[in-house]
């Protein structure tokens, strides 16, 4: 077992399937796509274990509270991780998380964008450690995000050969 895959084991985290995207709906895009040493990771949603999208939706501030947007970012980096393990095999291959940049679904009146995306950061970092998992970042509010999530987020990483 990877050193990542035994830290994930220990928090008691698993990783979630793909997604499992509507009938009908296509994607015509990579969920990771790997050019030389780095990673760009599509935005992810959080999940639950068998792909489907994760309850609850909605709008942070308006239904969904700040705790549950928190939540969601927690499983949209086990989503991230997820898929990132689909592609390289080996979690343990991530040599730097570079930049993440988070979305949030909000109300209008809320604006505490940072503190939901902390639930993706703080889980990189109790997963990798501080030097390989500190990251530059970004987090938005926008008017809405796929099939009504509270959170989307990508990522740039860097990998070993």
């Amino acid at each position: 077992m990877s050193k990542i895959e035994q830290r994930l084991t220990d928090l008691g985290l698993t990783l979630p399937d793909p997604i499992q995207v509507p009938p009908g709906m296509v994607l015509p895009f990579s969920w990771v796509r790997v050019r030389g040493n780095r990673i760009y990771a599509s935005g992810h949603i959080a999940l639950n274990q068998d792909g489907s999208v994760a309850e609850p939706l909605g709008k942070v501030g308006a239904g969904i509270t700040q705790e549950q947007g928190y939540e969601a970012a927690r499983l949209t980096c086990l989503a991230m991780l997820g898929s990132l393990n689909r592609e390289l095999g080996d979690l343990d291959r991530i040599t730097s998380w570079l930049r993440v940049f988070g979305m949030v679904n909000t109300a209008p009146e809320f604006n505490l964008y940072p503190l939901v995306i902390n639930g993706f950061s703080d889980l990189v970092v109790e997963v990798f450690g501080a030097d390989i998992g500190d990251h530059a970042r970004s987090a938005v509010g926008l008017a809405g995000l796929p099939f009504g999530t509270p959170v989307e987020i990508e990522a740039e990483l860097e990998i070993s050969d």
